[in-house]
């Protein structure tokens, strides 16, 4: 059965409460549809935790600083309701833009420090529109936890600080990245990409798996980085925004792995710009 779909807070108000007051948890997968499998595993490890589960669809404005890059983000909400069908869902949030941002609205919610590094440096006001977005949705679902891929590791880093510094009660959860047989990283921006560029596309994994290898072995990112960049763009991408070695908590740059240190990367390949990060 798919779930049904809600798109006013006062609806999504209205369930939540019967749940509350049933005692029930709550869990949301805050996402922007076009869903794949990595979302499917998000609702899935929420199914698997929370009595009740809320996939939110919404294409947020306020996290595009490319207008071109929001129109032609995929937009597939029928079919990714019927994606959500056999895993359970209670209720997908699929709200407009006015009832997200009703005229006057006029907050902004930004956090320091962890956002002027890595994507943050390359797409200004980004994370403002995702930290901003995602407090919307923690308190209009009162969820008891969200579930983030760890694909989009720097965000969830950032809505971790929000959550805790602005006290909301949530427990913001982290999952791993599910990627295609060839290592890819899966992403709703995969769609965008050409058949043609599909086939370059996995040499991002490979490249940094190959720099993993090396850093492990006792090499330093200050010898390694050229070299990487170099075999990425040799394998048909445009240019390497950035590949960076660093703090798995507080996205301080490093020179050698430490406990918890991970390799980002960001790429664009003929047109389409892909992230990912891996574990060192």
């Amino acid at each position: 059965m798919i779930a049904p779909i809600e798109q006013t807070l006062a609806g999504l108000r209205t369930q939540t409460a019967i749940w509350r007051k049933a005692g029930e948890t709550i869990g949301v997968v805050p996402t922007m549809g076009a869903l794949h499998q990595g979302h499917l595993s998000l609702a899935r490890a929420a199914r698997e935790t929370c009595d009740r589960v809320i996939v939110t669809i919404f294409v947020n404005p306020k996290q595009f600083n490319n207008p071109d890059d929001l129109k032609n983000y995929p937009r597939t909400e029928q079919e990714d309701a019927k994606k959500l069908e056999s895993i359970g869902v209670d209720l997908i949030y699929n709200p407009d833009g006015p009832q997200m941002y009703p005229d006057g609205f006029a907050t902004n919610v930004s956090v320091n420090g962890l956002t002027d590094m890595l994507c943050g440096a390359h797409r200004p006001g980004h994370f403002d529109g995702v930290a901003t977005v995602v407090s919307k949705l923690f308190l209009q679902t009162s969820a008891d936890k969200a579930f983030f891929g760890e694909k989009d590791y720097q965000q969830l880093q950032i809505v971790r600080r929000m959550a805790a510094d602005l006290d909301i009660p949530i427990e913001v959860v982290g999952c791993p990245t599910i990627r295609e047989e060839d290592g890819l990283a899966m992403s709703s921006r995969n769609l965008l990409i050409s058949d043609r560029a599909r086939v370059k596309a996995p040499a991002l994994a490979e490249v940094m798996n190959e720099l993993r290898t090396a850093l492990l072995a006792g090499g330093r990112m200050s010898d390694l980085l050229e070299d990487a960049k170099a075999k990425i763009v040799n394998a048909g991408f445009n240019e390497v925004e950035y590949l960076d070695l660093r703090d798995g908590t507080d996205l301080g740059l490093l020179d050698q792995p430490a406990e918890g240190s991970r390799l980002f990367a960001a790429a664009w390949l003929a047109g389409v710009r892909l992230i990912d990060n891996i574990a060192v």
